[in-house]
């Protein structure tokens, strides 16, 4: 007699299934916290090495960028406090990206780098990707809802964090 999944007798079958799908929900946020780290590592170091970028003036720069958004912005303040000094803002942008990034690659303070990541990419949307129409093109919001599920669940397979709390609990 076949079960349900066409096994017969569904005892080891379904053992190895069961195996299978514990491990697969144990590792099931690595490849989104890899995904995640790169892209925020990327992103931080490509910001650093640009110059363009970190200029207050000037195409592709931070400061051009923010003042292009400032009418468009959900939340212009933001962006005004951004362009008291834009170098400084772009300097903190790269660098909590870097530490985002680097914090999510070795699940250390797991939850709280997907906290930097999500107030990143929330803040992002809300200035810079906020006039994007439909809303679903601008990538800030994407990543935004991508932090969540690491913010909720933190690291706890192949981390940091885990071995920290590994180490908490011998004697």
């Amino acid at each position: 007699m076949t079960d349900y999944r066409g096994h017969a007798g569904g005892t080891a079958p379904r053992g190895r299934l069961d195996g299978w799908k514990a491990t697969a929900t144990r590792y099931a946020l690595l490849p989104l916290r890899i995904f995640l780290g790169v892209t925020f590592v990327y992103a931080g170091l490509d910001k650093l090495t640009d110059p363009a970028f970190l200029a207050d003036t000037g195409s592709g720069s931070i400061g051009e960028t923010m003042r292009g958004v400032r009418d468009s912005s959900a939340v212009p303040w933001l962006v005004d406090l951004a362009l008291n000094n834009p170098t400084a803002f772009g300097n903190a942008i790269a660098f909590g990206e870097l530490a985002v990034g680097l914090g999510t690659l070795l699940g250390l303070f797991a939850r709280v780098a997907a906290l930097g990541g999500a107030l990143l990419s929330l803040s992002l949307w809300l200035t810079v990707s906020w006039q994007v129409s439909p809303y679903y093109l601008g990538n800030d919001l994407a990543y935004l809802m991508a932090w969540l599920p690491l913010l909720l669940a933190g690291a706890p397979v192949l981390s940091a964090d885990r071995l920290l709390a590994e180490r908490r609990r011998m004697p």
